[in-house]
């Protein structure tokens, strides 16, 4: 009898979910907007999830049928309490016999390696890190903002743009070219126009999120202030990613780290050689890679390491699930 898998990524800004067979084949595929608890709250994530689920299940014909395992991995359960949450709220639903709820930082680390364990970290709006042994321990970080120590991320990477670009304006700080890059990205003149138009309302402060590729531009210019963004920001991943394999005791394997979000779609090359050195000062026989596949695999792929499926059948999957046939599907609108 076939034995059916639901996986779901979820992030800040879109949520995919699919049903899959335990021979690897793609039954259905469908995307939702953000689910993180953090921004719309338990029930809106429930909700949005049933939504998704219902959507995939009747594209697939297999409306009513539970998958025998269920992989949730979504940004916003980043403390064992969200996710216990979570899992509360969704397992009277039936929608998976065996059902696993984490953070989707295991989803991108999963997508990101043939092997089980390693290092996750994800670098989007915000930051996160976790990280698995070959024994199954598992080490991963809050990831809940400044509170808990945290800087990285657009929304960290964009606000210290525009605090640089003003201060070069107004001259209390260094000249940096991020001045006229951040004012016209925008559609101004002058940084202090951007500052006015944030605090009036007319430009909402979460855009600036927007800001890394200009960062990462004026970087690959040569500009210094946009440097040292950037080189914070690398030195963050490594202290987020090098702390994971020493409290793990990983130091001396040849461990991946698996880099996923769309702080690393950028192609500035001194970028990840200060990632890799740093990461490599930790566990000199450690390696990167960029995750270029949909997270969603990830989750998939844990579905299928649940169900004890074979290279084949993982391989199968692997080839189903790319951004190209993810873009393919949900672009024109087949997502079954």
């Amino acid at each position: 009898m076939t034995d059916l898998l639901l996986a779901v990524d979820g992030g800040n800004s879109k949520t995919d979910l699919a049903l899959v067979r335990d021979d690897g084949a793609v039954l259905a595929l469908v995307r939702g907007g953000m689910s993180s608890p953090h921004h719309i709250g338990l029930d809106g994530c429930v909700d949005l999830l049933r939504a998704l689920h219902d959507d995939a299940a009747a594209r697939a014909g297999v409306d009513g049928e539970p998958a025998d395992v269920g992989a949730l991995l979504l940004a916003g359960l980043d403390l064992p309490v969200e996710e216990r949450r979570l899992h509360d709220a969704v397992s009277p639903l039936g929608w998976a016999r065996r059902l696993t709820v984490g953070n989707d930082t295991f989803a991108v680390l999963r997508a990101g390696t043939d092997r089980t364990w390693g290092v996750g970290v994800v670098c989007g709006f915000g930051t996160n890190c976790s990280a698995v042994a070959p024994d199954g321990r598992t080490y991963r970080f809050p990831a809940l903002g400044w509170i808990a120590g945290d800087w990285g991320g657009g929304s960290d990477i964009g606000e210290a743009a525009l605090w640089h670009a003003v201060r070069s304006e107004d001259g209390r700080g260094r000249r940096t070219s991020l001045a006229s890059g951040v004012a016209e990205h925008f559609g101004f003149r002058r940084p202090r126009q951007v500052m006015q138009a944030m605090y009036f309302g007319r430009v909402p402060e979460s855009r600036v999120a927007e800001l890394p590729p200009v960062v990462f531009e004026a970087a690959a210019e040569g500009d210094a202030v946009a440097t040292s963004i950037v080189e914070r920001q690398a030195d963050e991943i490594v202290a987020m990613a090098g702390t994971a394999i020493r409290k793990l005791r990983m130091t001396e394997l040849d461990v991946h780290v698996v880099l996923g979000g769309g702080i690393f779609r950028n192609r500035f090359a001194p970028f990840f050689d200060r990632i890799d050195e740093g990461i490599r000062q930790v566990a000199p026989t450690a390696s990167l890679n960029v995750l270029e596949a949909p997270p969603v695999l990830g989750a998939a792929l844990l579905g299928l390491d649940h169900l004890g499926a074979s290279g084949r059948e993982k391989a199968r999957l692997q080839a189903a699930l790319t951004d190209a046939s993810l873009d393919h599907r949900l672009g024109r609108g087949k997502r079954g």
